[in-house]
C-alpha cells in the first residue's frame, strides 16, 4: 500500500492552498494552469504540456505497453458571491483544524493536488506502470462540462481506456451522473399598444401558458433506479416590446432539463412541443450553443446538450477502483452517484469510455459559501490515485 510522507504531505498542503487561493474562473485560469504545470515539473512526470485549448497535461510512462488510464479534473471555479457572505475569505486559504477553506477547496483544487501527489508517490517509488497516465487539467467544466476534455481526446489524440474523475466524492466511488440539456423556447406575439391590448397578442401570457404545463410535465418525467427522476426548472426569463407601454412579441424561456437514464434530448424537446401544441402556442424549442474563448485564445464551443451515464456496480472497472480504494482507506468506499453534471458526460455518455469517479471533498459543499475540504482526505485522495494506477496498470 502507498504510503504519503510528512514532507508530501506538508507539500501537497500548500499546493492545494495555493491552488485556493488563486482565482480561476471559466476564462481566467492561466494563472492556476502556470501553478500547476510547474507543480507537475516536480512530481515526477516524464512530460508536461500545455495544449492550445488552456489544458494541462501530464504524462506519466509506463515500463510496458498496456492500457491508457486517464485522470481528469477541472482548474475553473464558478464565482464567489458575496464576499461578506464568507467566515473565511473565499481566496484566503485559510487552515482551520484541519480543513482548507476556500473557493474551490471541494471543487475540485483538492482532487487537482492530489492526482499531482497521486503521480509523485508513483515515480518516488518507482513504479513500474504496464501502460501509460495521463493527468489532464481542463478548463471551461463549469459552464460546459465535457468541452474541453473533448478536445484532448478528439484532437490531442489521447485515447484512453479508462477515465477517472477528480470531482468531489467524499472519498467514495461514484458511478454516475444524470444529463442535462439547456432549451431556449421563443413564444411569438403580435405587438400593440398596452393601452389596446386587445389589438395584439402578448408573448409573456402565452410564455405563461407555457411555463404552467412545464409544471405539470415535472411530476411525469421518466425515474431511473439509481440516478432517480428527470427534472425541468424555467430559469430565465426575456421578453422583447418596442417600449415598457407596447404588448411584447417575443419573450423567450431558458429551461434547465435533467435527463435520466431513458431520457434524451430528443425526447425533452419533444415533450415540450406537445405542450405548445396543446396550449396552440406559437413557439420555438431549441438546445442552446455554447461558445467562450479560452485564456489561451481558442474559442471553445458546444451544444449545451449533457448525456447522462452510469457504469454497473457489478461492472469490472467497479469492483477494481473499489478494492484500490479499499487498501487506501481500510474500509470499503461507498459507491453512488452525483447530483451535478461533470466531464463524464462526455467521456462516457458520449464517447463510451469507462467512467468512475473519485475525489476528496463532499458534494454538497461545491460551490457553497465557505467552501471546505479536510487536508487527511485530500492525503488520502494521493494515496487513492497512486493505488487506483498501481491496480489498473499493473
Amino acid at each position: 500500500m502507498v504510503s504519503l510522507s510528512p514532507a508530501d504531505f506538508e507539500g501537497l498542503t500548500r499546493l492545494t492552498q495555493a491552488l485556493v487561493r488563486t482565482p480561476s474562473l471559466p476564462g481566467q485560469e492561466r494563472q492556476a494552469a502556470g501553478l500547476l504545470q510547474q507543480a507537475m515539473m516536480g512530481c515526477g512526470f516524464h512530460r508536461t504540456w500545455v495544449d492550445e485549448v488552456g489544458n494541462v497535461i501530464g504524462h506519466y510512462k509506463g515500463a510496458a505497453s498496456g492500457p491508457t488510464l486517464l485522470f481528469d479534473g477541472h482548474m475553473d471555479t464558478v464565482d464567489v458571491g458575496e464576499p461578506s457572505a464568507w467566515k473565511h475569505g473565499p481566496y484566503a486559504g485559510d487552515i482551520e483544524d484541519g480543513i482548507l477553506y476556500g473557493r474551490g477547496a471541494a471543487d475540485m483544487k483538492s482532487g487537482l493536488a492530489a492526482m499531482l501527489y497521486g503521480v509523485k508517490l508513483l515515480a518516488d517509488g518507482n513504479a513500474a506502470l504496464r501502460g501509460d497516465l495521463f493527468v489532464a487539467l481542463v478548463v471551461q467544466e463549469e459552464p460546459c462540462e465535457g468541452v474541453a476534455i473533448r478536445h484532448l481526446i478528439e484532437q490531442e489524440g489521447i485515447q484512453p481506456d479508462v477515465v477517472v474523475l477528480g470531482e468531489p466524492t467524499n472519498l467514495g466511488i461514484s458511478l454516475g451522473q444524470r444529463g442535462r440539456v439547456e432549451l431556449e423556447v421563443s413564444t411569438y406575439g403580435k405587438a400593440s399598444h398596452a393601452a389596446m391590448p386587445q389589438g395584439g397578442v402578448n408573448a409573456i401570457t402565452a410564455a405563461a401558458r407555457l411555463i404552467f404545463g412545464i409544471d405539470l410535465l415535472a411530476s411525469q418525467l421518466h425515474t431511473d433506479p439509481q440516478l432517480g427522476p428527470g427534472s425541468i426548472a424555467v430559469t430565465q426569463i426575456t421578453s422583447r416590446a418596442g417600449s415598457l407601454n407596447s404588448i411584447p412579441d417575443l419573450c423567450q424561456l431558458i429551461i434547465d432539463r435533467r435527463l435520466t437514464l431513458g431520457e434524451t434530448e430528443a425526447r425533452a424537446i419533444a415533450e415540450l412541443q406537445s405542450i405548445i401544441n396543446r396550449e396552440r402556442i406559437r413557439a420555438e424549442v431549441a438546445t442552446t450553443e455554447y461558445e467562450m474563448t479560452t485564456y489561451a485564445g481558442y474559442v471553445a464551443r458546444g451544444r449545451n446538450y449533457f448525456a447522462p451515464w452510469l457504469l454497473s456496480e457489478e461492472d469490472h472497472l467497479t469492483r477494481r477502483v473499489v478494492r484500490s480504494v479499499e487498501k487506501v482507506l481500510g474500509a470499503r468506499p461507498r459507491t453512488g452517484t452525483w447530483s451535478f453534471s461533470t466531464d463524464g458526460a462526455y467521456t462516457m455518455g458520449t464517447a463510451g469510455i469507462p467512467t468512475v469517479g473519485f475525489g476528496p471533498g463532499e458534494e454538497n459543499r461545491a460551490h457553497t459559501v465557505d467552501e471546505c475540504v479536510r487536508l487527511d482526505d485530500v492525503a488520502a485522495a494521493a494515496r487513492g490515485y497512486a493505488q487506483i494506477a498501481i491496480d489498473l496498470l499493473r
